[in-house]
């Protein structure tokens, strides 16, 4: 499977994750925590938004743009180099955003989110998959 195809697939399960989890903030239901039972706590503290906007929401955004530049970058629209950097700098930032959360879930809020970890776990994989390619995505 070529490096594109294993982006996309992890942007797919982020937006599937962070679908639900709006969904069910939408409702007022709380997720399953299929593991460990830290979800709500995670979910209902006061570290979940970044300037009003759900962490959810920034997440589903990113998976969204992130699979369109990967969209772009495997059928080859023009400027290739302008959408590996796009998505080199979006993982990168996504990462930085994933270790603070997992920091905060692990320190401050003391409780741990399943779907958040899940997202992070997601994150990291995309930077492995960016790194092993030495962030060039760009097929000559």
């Amino acid at each position: 499977m070529n490096p594109f195809a294993l982006l996309f697939t992890l942007s797919a399960i982020g937006i599937a994750e962070t679908a639900y989890l709006i969904r069910k903030r939408k409702e007022n239901d709380k997720p399953v925590c299929p593991i460990g039972g830290g979800c709500s706590t995670v979910l209902e503290s006061k570290y979940n938004t970044l300037f009003g906007v759900h962490h959810d929401l920034l997440g589903l955004l990113f998976y969204v743009a992130f699979a369109a530049v990967t969209a772009l970058l495997v059928i080859g629209i023009q400027p290739l180099n302008v959408w590996n950097l796009a998505a080199t700098v979006m993982v990168c930032g996504a990462l930085v955003m994933s270790v603070a959360l997992v920091f905060i879930q692990w320190r401050i809020v003391k409780a741990w989110c399943f779907w958040c970890l899940m997202s992070a776990a997601t994150v990291a994989g995309m930077a492995i998959i960016l790194s092993a390619n030495g962030f060039n995505l760009v097929l000559r």
